[in-house]
């Protein structure tokens, strides 16, 4: 189902001030990587935003969600207070990693190994005709 223009508009809203708080808390740059907001999308009712997380040189990441959803009162509390005034009621956080970043990566490397195979196979044709 297509998002709504209000939809699209509370989920851009939440998605910077969640990274605002999350650089207040200390967690955009953490343990030598950062942490940042991809995306956050919202249901048609807006009482629930999934919050997708992109993390860069984050040795486990799936701890650190974890860290992060122990925090999650702090994080809503803040968020409250910052948006109270244009929301009736907060929405639910939902958090989920996002792997874009990774996916990205592996397919660089893939296109890279074709590339080098690709150069290999035509250095040895060259050869073959002399």
């Amino acid at each position: 189902m297509q998002e709504t223009k209000r939809q699209k508009q509370i989920a851009q809203l939440i998605q910077e001030e969640l990274s605002d708080i999350f650089q207040r808390m200390g967690f955009n740059v953490i343990e030598g990587g950062m942490i940042s907001i991809a995306a956050v999308k919202m249901t048609p009712d807006l009482l629930e935003a999934k919050v997708y997380l992109s993390m860069f040189q984050i040795q486990q990441p799936d701890e650190m969600l974890e860290r992060i959803k122990e925090k999650m009162g702090e994080i809503k509390k803040a968020l409250g207070n910052r948006m109270g005034k244009q929301l009736r009621r907060i929405p639910e956080l939902s958090f989920f990693l996002d792997d874009t970043l990774d996916y990205v990566f592996k397919m660089e490397e893939l296109f890279k190994k074709i590339k080098e195979e690709d150069t290999h196979i035509k250095g040895n044709d060259n050869k073959d005709t002399k």
